[in-house]
C-alpha cells in the first residue's frame, strides 16, 4: 500500500503541471493575435511543462536555439 502512494503523487503532480503549463501556453498562444507579451509567456508555460515532460523540454532547447542562431546574425548578414 506505501508504493501506491507515491505513484499517486506522482501522476497528481504531472496533472497539475498539464493544467498549469498547458493553460500559461494557451495564454500566450492565444497573445500573439491579442495585445501582450506572447513570447514571453509561451516559453514560460513551456519551462512549465518541461519540469515533468520529456517532448516540452525537446520544444523548449529547440526554441532556445533558435532564438540564439536568430539574436547572432547581424543586420548586414541578410
Amino acid at each position: 500500500m506505501k508504493n501506491a502512494q507515491p505513484s499517486k503523487l506522482r501522476v497528481a503532480k504531472r496533472i497539475v503541471v498539464a493544467v498549469v503549463g498547458g493553460t500559461v501556453t494557451l495564454i500566450g498562444i492565444a497573445l500573439i493575435v491579442l495585445p501582450g507579451p506572447a513570447f514571453v509567456i509561451i516559453p514560460i508555460g513551456l519551462s512549465i511543462l518541461a519540469t515533468q515532460f520529456v517532448w516540452a523540454k525537446r520544444f523548449l532547447e529547440k526554441a532556445r536555439q533558435m532564438t540564439t542562431r536568430l539574436a547572432s546574425k547581424s543586420p548586414h548578414d541578410a
